[in-house]
């Protein structure tokens, strides 16, 4: 990478950490924090809460970054980043589960996701770009380990309303990385908008992992929905969850490397086809432990949330790479921004799947049907094709 590049990458991954580090804070505690205001019996509820900010980031995640075409990506990204930052003084002054919908909608219509890739894309070179997009994968599945770490400890002192305070500080500080971090804008040689939308409807790999990236992130939030009170059954208070989150990520960030390697030797669906598998495996184990007559041992999840975290970290780094490798030069923006949507559709639905479920069925019913998404997913990926290298 040119110095520019390498700056263009690493201020961008920042604002993606800074902006997921506030999204996946408040996964880990949700579900047994918003229990305490009204409302919070209804598991249904608190699930359509924690993924409703999905639905709003995935109705605007094209608008907001066709806009981005006509208006700049950075100006639209600083007013996404404004509304996300409002959303989050929502949600800290809710005094009701309702309240807290309210804000985590309003979190989402900060759709910034798919600006920010398209400005990624600008600012890097093709040869460079999978790179790049491997980066901001990585600070999101860094993120997450961070938030799965500090969410306990920081709920049990400040409740959720100081966790959404942080995500306000997270936003505010995400402004200030786009107005004095980020390089300056290239001019677009042409508008991005009149670009045939419709070829994407075309590209059969392209589908497939729109649909992968949906199956993943409806799994990861509905699991949320049901593992903290797991972990609390088998004896583990809600502060001190971080004792099995923490290992769990580390050991599977850890392994990024492997996945990189794979890559280099040109075996990327190799790669993905193993981490689907890896997910699967987990929901499988999730299902048996919660099913059990008595509570598991609590290293049992954790060695399960290592083998989620190996497959999750691969495919947050993988899938977004193949997406700029397979779609077209003129289309990438907006397949990236496809992409996204899709993402954060299974967001919405994982809350509200994982509430309806948890609700109807139990944590054991709940993990059986992510498996069985798992499952459709992996056979829908089969026939992906090889990329070069």
């Amino acid at each position: 990478m040119t110095p520019l590049e390498r700056r263009s990458s690493m201020s961008l991954a920042l604002i993606f950490a800074l902006r997921m580090l506030g999204l996946f804070v408040v996964l880990p505690v949700f579900a047994l924090e918003a229990a305490r205001y009204p409302g919070g019996n209804d598991p249904a509820l608190v699930g359509l809460a924690l993924g409703a900010y999905g639905l709003t980031q995935a109705l605007l995640q094209l608008p907001l970054g066709l806009a981005s075409d006509r208006f700049g990506r950075k100006r639209v990204i600083v007013a996404g980043l404004a509304v996300f930052a409002a959303g989050s003084l929502v949600a800290a002054l809710a005094d009701s589960v309702w309240g807290l919908l309210l804000g985590r909608a309003l979190q989402g219509a900060g759709a910034v996701s798919a600006a920010v890739t398209a400005l990624l894309a600008d600012q890097t070179r093709d040869v460079v770009r999978t790179k790049a997009m491997a980066l901001v994968g990585a600070s999101i599945g860094l993120m997450f380990m961070l938030a799965l770490v500090i969410a306990p400890p920081m709920a049990a002192r400040w409740g959720l309303p100081g966790l959404f305070g942080l995500t306000f500080a997270l936003a505010t500080a995400g402004i200030a990385v786009v107005l004095w971090v980020v390089p300056p804008e290239q001019a677009h040689a042409q508008s991005r908008a009149l670009a045939p939308l419709s070829e994407l409807l075309k590209h059969a790999d392209l589908l497939r992992l729109n649909a992968g990236v949906f199956v993943l992130h409806t799994v990861q939030i509905a699991m949320w929905v049901a593992v903290p009170a797991l972990l609390v059954q088998a004896g583990l208070p809600s502060a001190t969850h971080w004792h099995v989150y923490l290992p769990a990520m580390l050991l599977a960030f850890a392994m990024m490397g492997g996945l990189f390697s794979l890559e280099r030797a040109g075996r990327l669906r190799a790669a993905l086809l193993g981490s689907i598998i890896l997910v699967l495996i987990a929901q499988v184990g999730f299902a048996v432990l919660s099913g059990l007559p008595s509570p598991a041992a609590p290293w049992l999840f954790g060695v399960l949330l290592f083998i989620f975290f190996v497959g999750f970290n691969a495919l947050e780094a993988s899938q977004p790479s193949l997406v700029s490798r397979m779609a077209p030069a003129p289309l990438r923006g907006a397949a990236l921004g496809a992409y996204n949507t899709l993402q954060s559709l299974g967001l919405f639905a994982g809350g509200v799947l994982g509430g309806a479920l948890a609700k109807t069925v139990g944590a054991t019913g709940l993990f059986a049907a992510t498996a069985v998404l798992c499952s459709v997913w992996l056979a829908l990926s089969w026939r992906l094709r090889p990329v070069a290298r």
